[in-house]
């Protein structure tokens, strides 16, 4: 399970050093890494360019499917409502996610998407994997951000 949250930060890295909100994401099926994704938001100008969006559309692809029901989807982020509905669309079977996200999260945060009685599929979810280390990338980004941003 780490191995594949550590493939996920990776990603999140990538994505930083793109200067795009560092989070990452893989998709595991069988076992292996059949995905790997991170925010392309500013660089596609798509505001649904999320990593979830990415890993799940990039699985599909390569399981010539739109279910992905034997796979396990990690992210370092816990889902925003966008992602969290894809997530239950896809049927993704586990739900690994790193840093809570109080503000904009849709899991356990926010619209508590898989809380709905309308959502049609729950996965298993595990948050706070690497969860110190998920944050940490993410409240530097941001700081750094204002840092750079900030009135002189």
């Amino acid at each position: 399970m780490s191995t594949s949250m550590h493939a996920a930060f990776r990603q999140a890295e990538k994505a930083k050093a793109l200067d795009e909100v560092p989070v990452g994401a893989v998709l595991v099926c069988d076992g292996d890494i059949i995905a790997r994704a991170h925010n392309l938001v500013m660089m596609r100008k798509d505001p649904t360019a999320h990593a979830e969006i990415l890993v799940i559309q990039e699985g599909a692809l390569a399981l010539d499917t739109i279910f992905l029901s034997n796979c396990d989807l990690y992210v370092t982020l816990e889902p925003c409502a966008m992602c969290a509905q894809a997530i239950a669309f896809a049927r993704v079977r586990r739900l690994y996610f790193g840093a809570y996200d109080p503000k904009g999260g849709g899991i356990d945060h926010g619209a508590r998407i898989f809380s709905q009685k309308t959502c049609h599929h729950i996965p298993e979810v595990y948050g706070g994997i690497l969860e110190s280390k998920c944050s940490s990338i993410l409240i530097n980004f941001f700081k750094n951000k204002r840092t750079l941003n900030a009135p002189k």
